[in-house]
């Protein structure tokens, strides 16, 4: 009785409606993923033109940018691929009223990114299917990481908010440096206490 009256009141799952947004989505991240490279390539002239100018700590600085697009990117890029899935198995959450455990990251994670990218409505709409799908605590437990979230670890510290830590900016400026054969004059150790903080 239940299935009929959502079906004649119009509250059913509609799998149309999840997967046009889903293909929407995939378009919107195609572009994010285009501007973010820009950006990330930009970051990366700049840290060259500071190395090749000898303002190596400046060029510490820059390459935390640099960190922050090349994370994001990433993100667009797992997001990409748990909208694939979810496009390829959509059968699987019409035919189930629970979660399927294979889709568990996938949906997660989407919704994870939407309480982490604002400027992505499609992920809103898709936050708002699965909520009247699988119910608000499901939603709570992956936006708030709770225990059980299904979240991979890796898209929670791509979209962390704490600024890039020295080790990974160093990564960054010595693979940069590698890549044009420009000598580091500054190193990890002359980089004062006082200085980490600043950065």
């Amino acid at each position: 009785m239940g299935k009929k009256l959502d079906a004649l009141l119009g509250r059913g799952f509609k799998p149309y409606k999840l997967k046009s947004l889903i293909s929407v989505a995939l378009s919107r991240l195609s572009v994010f993923k285009n501007r973010r490279q820009i950006r990330s390539n930009q970051a990366r002239s700049d840290v060259v033109e500071l190395l090749q100018l000898g303002h190596h700590d400046r060029a510490l600085l820059r390459a935390e940018q640099v960190v922050k697009e090349q994370n994001m990117l990433d993100v667009f890029v797992i997001l990409e691929g748990y909208c694939n899935l979810l496009i390829e198995r959509l059968h699987l959450i019409e035919e189930d009223r629970e979660c399927p455990d294979e889709l568990k990251e996938a949906i997660c994670g989407l919704l994870f990114a939407s309480s982490r990218c604002g400027d992505f409505p499609e992920l809103q709409e898709i936050r708002a299917i699965f909520t009247s799908r699988y119910g608000k605590e499901f939603v709570a437990r992956a936006i708030e990481l709770r225990n059980n979230c299904g979240v991979n670890t890796k898209i929670i510290q791509k979209l962390s908010t704490k600024q890039p830590d020295l080790q990974s900016r160093w990564n960054v400026l010595n693979e940069i440096a590698a890549e044009h054969s420009i000598a580091l004059q500054l190193r990890e150790t002359s980089v004062s206490a006082t200085q980490v903080r600043n950065l």
